[in-house]
């Protein structure tokens, strides 16, 4: 900031003035004996003029106009405190051009031979080329943009909530790097500004897997001249082991059958699984209007991360289980929601080992959208559905071709999974409650102590939330003195 000073050539301007005497005729001079703190009489300008608290003339311009101010002396010096806001310049010995550049207030000082005066320069912002585009898009509203070095603002009233929020997307697409407030009313609002989000995750999971397979074989000894084995390597078959000679069994998985007599056996993998899942979670969040909410239902798994090329192992957490994070709009009697639920569990199936750390992966359901709702109504993310479906088959070949016994030299597996995620969600306006509505907790009186006379009794001045005297229980004993 500077101030800007301009001084005016005194012979010139005494030519000019005796010129207009004989042109014009005399002209009353300014009283002589006038307090140069007080400042001229007041300018003659056609623009709004007020005091301000200061006890200067104030003089409204809009940034990008200009004006013309005219004084009761001649003037021979001005000074402007920033010239960047406006900028004046004298055009004749008691006129002053005036530029109004930017939104501010600043101080234009004038100084006559024997006077001098100051006023203040309140500069407003122009109509916006954003509010001019809101006015032509929405005829009849009334809809006021302001700027500022960080924030836009949108004042005024509408008439439905569909202007209020396609205003808002249009001034924040004008202009991302401002912080737009939205303060626009619509006619039958609420006055609450907190939003409760009613949540209910349903989360049902089936599962069946039929696994089908033989493996022959004979005793360490064999059957008559003949040591043999059979298996697709699908499901587990023993081996022979010659130091000592026998038979070794990793699994005799669910059917095992020997002959002793004739030295053969077999192990069968005959097997259904089915399975069921159902979740259920019932989180309530309250959030403020405009801003962001998180629950997190589940826990946290480590993680371990190798750094750089010093080897150094550091640990993160990564969470998992039921998160929701929503962020509320109020519009009137609407409300926007911006809703992005997560389900997530762990997988060790399809988890690594990292330096002897098992680390497993994560099965998540993700959605995110935005709804548009009145208070109490629900809406229903469904349709979230996971089906996998697995089939595995091992053959021998040419036996697993033969009529009538190729089945035994055939194994098979099979799994089908199916996963169904169902996200109902309400919102409602809230209030706080006020002390006297507060309900009581539930509770079973049964179920705790019962009071007796103790060193809590004991203490003066009561307890609570005042510290007051306490107030004698009926069934309490005079002391004896």
């Amino acid at each position: 900031m500077g101030i800007r000073t301009h001084f005016v050539d005194r012979k010139a301007a005494a030519g000019l003035l005796a010129l207009m005497c004989l042109t014009v005729g005399p002209m009353s001079a300014a009283p002589a004996d006038q307090d140069p703190q007080k400042g001229a009489p007041a300018a003659d300008v056609q623009n709004p003029v007020t005091v301000t608290p200061g006890g200067f003339e104030a003089i409204h311009l809009t940034a990008g106009r200009s004006m013309v101010l005219t004084t009761a002396f001649d003037i021979t010096r001005i000074a402007v405190t920033n010239p960047a806001v406006a900028d004046a310049t004298v055009v004749q010995p008691r006129e002053i051009l005036i530029d109004g550049k930017a939104a501010g207030t600043i101080s234009l000082i004038v100084w006559g031979v024997s006077a001098r005066t100051q006023y203040d320069l309140v500069i407003e912002s122009a109509v916006t080329s954003l509010q001019q585009q809101l006015q032509a898009i929405f005829p009849g509203e009334n809809i006021n943009v302001s700027v500022s070095d960080e924030a836009m603002v949108l004042a005024g009233n509408v008439s439905s909530n569909q202007v209020m929020l396609r205003a808002g997307e249009i001034a924040q697409a004008s202009s991302s790097k401002l912080k737009l407030i939205n303060l626009l009313q619509l006619p039958g609002g609420s006055e609450s500004q907190q939003v409760m989000l009613q949540v209910r995750f349903a989360e049902v999971n089936r599962q069946a897997a039929e696994q089908l397979g033989v493996s022959f074989f004979t005793g360490p000894n064999g059957s008559g001249d003949w040591i043999g084995r059979t298996s697709t390597q699908q499901f587990a078959a023993p081996d022979f082991s010659t130091n000592p000679v026998s038979l070794v069994f990793s699994d005799f998985l669910n059917l095992f059958i020997f002959n002793t007599q004739h030295n053969i056996g077999a192990v069968i993998k005959a097997l259904q699984t089915k399975g069921f899942l159902q979740s259920l979670a019932e989180p309530n969040l309250i959030a403020y209007n405009g801003q962001e909410a998180n629950f997190l239902a589940g826990g946290e798994f480590p993680v371990p991360i190798v750094q750089g090329l010093t080897n150094t192992v550091t640990i993160v957490f990564k969470e998992f289980g039921i998160k929701l994070t929503f962020v509320p709009t109020i519009a009137g009697d609407m409300i926007r929601l911006k809703v992005k639920p997560e389900v997530s569990s762990l997988d060790f199936t399809n988890g690594i080992t990292l330096n002897g750390f098992k680390i497993p992966s994560l099965i998540t359901r993700r959605a995110q959208t935005d709804v548009e709702l009145r208070d109490g109504q629900s809406f229903a993310i469904a349709g979230l559905l996971n089906n996998i479906s697995q089939d595995d088959a091992s053959a021998v070949p040419i036996l697993s071709s033969l009529p009538f016994i190729g089945s035994l030299f055939k194994s098979k597996s099979e799994t089908a999974q199916r996963t169904e995620l169902l996200v109902l969600i309400t919102p409602r306006l809230v209030r706080p409650l006020n002390p006297d509505e507060v309900p009581p907790l539930p509770n079973q009186l049964k179920k705790f102590l019962p009071a007796v006379d103790g060193i809590g009794e004991e203490l003066s001045g009561g307890g609570g939330a005042v510290d007051a005297p306490a107030k004698p229980r009926p069934d309490a004993k005079p002391k004896s003195e």
